[in-house]
This record gives C-alpha cells, structure tokens and sequence, in this order.
C-alpha cells in the first residue's frame, strides 16, 4: 500500500530537528512524524503529547505494552504492530508471547488473569462505541488502582489515535522488526 501522505514534509527547521532525532532514537526516520511533519502545529503538539506519555509511571510497562498491541492488533495497524513489536522487544518481553497478542483470546494459557483483562479492557475501549463494562472497569481499578487505572485508559485512547491516524494516512510497516512475528488480526 502507498501512503496516502507524502512522507517528504518541508525541510524546516522543526522537520530536520526531528528526523535527527527519531534517527538518533529509533535507526532511521518514523513514517509518522514524516506524515504529521505536513502541519508544524500538529507535529509539535502530538511531540510533546507523546513526550509526556513516555514519562508517565504509574501503570506496569508490561501491561502497558499488552494493551498498546492489542489496541494496534484490534484497529489492524500494521505500523504499529511492527513498532510495536520492537519496543516489546525493548522491554525484553518474550515475544513468543507478544505474538499471541493479535490473538490472546485462543490463548488465555499464555497469559495471567490480569494481563487477560488488561486487554480486554483495551479491546472494548477500541470498540467504535466502547464496550466497556462497570464490572472491568472496577475490577481493574481494584487490582491496579486509580493512578495506573487512569493511566491505562489513557495509554489506550493514545494508541486508538496513532493507529488510527497511521492506518488513516495509509501507513505499513516500516520495518522495525526484521520479520514481523507479531501478525495481524485475522
């Protein structure tokens, strides 16, 4: 698929400074920065918004990135997936389980009960009108509290707008994984 989206934004300032940047971080220039970069506005609020998600600590990185695929998984964003993938890896999670991710449900074993409902949760957050019930809520406002709770439902709607927006602007993967593990949602 091609991009929907030139991925050559004006070479400004703010647009080079970037891609600096996101080849010092990640070894080569994220398609959706290049995307974005069309609106200096755009790119430098979703920047700082970005920015500040990363530092936010409440919440399990672990199950973060459960919920981060699977919202990825559940839209079929390819892009994120492939990201996805990599920053798992990053977080030395077994990717033997992040590739059940797309299809925990066939695989619950894989799982512990609260990564179950992490996803869960993240799937019905996804839903074009959530689905998400008072029951899972509480339970896992018992089991993570509130802080890692709000942190949580905001990790997800931050996903359901990169995944959105890539699959959107016609984004594939990018190649952060040699081989994509991780496939998409059937």
């Amino acid at each position: 698929m091609t991009p929907r989206i030139s991925l050559t934004p004006p070479r400004t300032l703010v647009n080079r400074v970037g891609a600096w940047y996101s080849r010092r971080t990640y070894g080569k220039v994220l398609d959706p920065g290049l995307a974005i970069g069309h609106n200096r506005k755009t790119l430098l609020s979703y920047v700082k918004l970005e920015r500040s998600a990363a530092k936010w600590n409440a919440l399990d990185p672990a199950l973060k990135q459960l919920a981060v695929m699977v919202t990825a998984a559940r839209i079929n964003c390819s892009w994120c997936m492939d990201f996805g993938q990599w920053e798992s890896n990053g977080l030395g999670l077994p990717m033997d389980k992040v590739a059940k991710v797309p299809q925990w449900h066939d695989h619950t074993d894989a799982f512990t009960e609260l990564e179950c409902q992490v996803m869960a949760y993240a799937e019905a957050m996804t839903e074009t009108e959530p689905t998400v019930t008072d029951e899972l809520a509480a339970t896992l406002l018992e089991q993570l509290g509130e802080a890692a709770f709000v942190e949580l439902t905001l990790m997800v709607a931050l996903e359901n707008l990169r995944s959105r927006t890539n699959s959107a602007f016609g984004l594939t993967s990018q190649g952060f994984s040699d081989a994509c593990a991780v496939p998409l949602r059937a």
